[in-house]
């Protein structure tokens, strides 16, 4: 009887053992939460299932500074969570070598809402847009086979690919599509602005004047709920870098010095800003729009008038782009390198 019981117990420990082992290795799909007030997305997985060993994948990507040329350099390097995915420490990127780039760093956050990247719009797909970082020479400075190379010496990146896409091959392909499922996660939804819109909190009296003016002299590129219209626009700053912007990519003059609208969301935290970084604190941004514009051959219609604000309307304005600062997505520890 004693040797029945402990045969029993013993195959109920294998029992377990082999469900456990087999419910790691079940590559369980994850949902995103989008919110009700945000459009369709433009990018929807439909091609690369979003999954928990995916999102897992991408992650130790993201985070890992073997993928540069010299080891020193991440994305999470440049693209760092307290700052909306931006970069904090420098007006441009950083990369190997003490290298510093032409442009700031952009947010990394609802990127599946979007149908091109950078400040030129260079990249036309989310999948390929990480590649930018990993072959500049002042960034990454890598090429795709030795990033396919160190990852093949890996372990714990064998196993983890074919976790994620059940091949023993490991692909830039589907290195890219697992950095997708990390970044086109980040979903910034939950700031007091969307507490505001869905009733859970109200205004001060200061945001809600902000909010006004923003209405009235900011929503028509910063449209809501994303705070972009994702468009080129050319907004009155002087060329002292010589960027000529979108038209490097179109090759058409009407494109000159046009920049991404960038959203505003996270605004407060991912100083510096403009497509240089040439403004370290919001209140420059509204000092450049009182009374900063020059004139250009594409500069934006609606800044041609002027843009009127009073020091009272700066001061409300801002507390109204505060109201769009995310500290759920900015300190939420599923996107954290810890």
């Amino acid at each position: 009887m004693k040797k029945l019981i402990v045969l029993s117990i013993v195959s109920s420990l294998i029992f377990v053992i082999s469900c456990a082992k087999n419910e790691d290795e079940v590559n369980r799909p994850l949902y995103l939460d989008i919110p009700n007030s945000f459009p369709k997305p433009i990018y929807n997985f439909d091609n690369n299932q979003l999954t928990v060993h995916g999102f897992e994948l991408g992650k130790k990507l993201f985070y890992d500074a073997g993928l540069s040329i010299d080891g020193s350099v991440s994305c999470g390097s440049c693209h760092q969570q307290f700052a909306g995915f931006a970069n904090l420490d420098h007006d441009v990127s950083h990369g190997v070598d003490n290298c510093f780039g032409r442009r700031n760093t952009p947010v990394l956050f609802n990127m599946i809402w979007k149908d091109d990247f950078f400040a030129d719009g260079g990249a036309k797909h989310i999948e390929i847009s990480p590649l930018n970082a990993m072959v500049d020479p002042c960034e990454m400075a890598n090429d795709i086979n030795n990033i396919l190379a160190y990852l093949k010496k890996k372990p714990e990146y064998q196993k983890q690919f074919k976790r994620a896409f059940r091949t023993n091959e490991i692909t830039s392909q589907n290195m890219l599509r697992a950095l997708t499922q990390f970044m086109g996660s980040f979903i910034s939804a939950k700031s007091k602005y969307d507490d505001v819109k869905s009733k859970k909190a109200n205004f001060t009296p200061e945001e809600e004047k902000g909010y006004q003016l923003f209405i009235q002299k900011c929503e028509s590129c910063h449209k809501e709920p994303l705070f972009t219209d994702n468009s080129f626009n050319n907004n009155g700053l002087d060329l002292k870098y010589q960027d000529l912007g979108r038209a490097l990519i179109t090759t058409t003059a009407t494109d000159e010095a046009k920049f991404k609208v960038p959203t505003l969301r996270n605004i407060e935290v991912s100083k510096p800003y403009m497509h240089d970084g040439r403004f370290k604190t919001l209140e420059q941004v509204l000092n450049h729009y009182q009374n900063g514009i020059q004139n250009h051959t594409n500069l934006d219609a609606k800044l041609k008038q002027g843009f009127m604000l009073s020091n009272k309307d700066k001061i409300e304005l801002l507390a109204f782009l505060k109201t769009l600062t995310d500290n759920n997505f900015l300190k939420n520890p599923k996107f954290s390198e810890n």
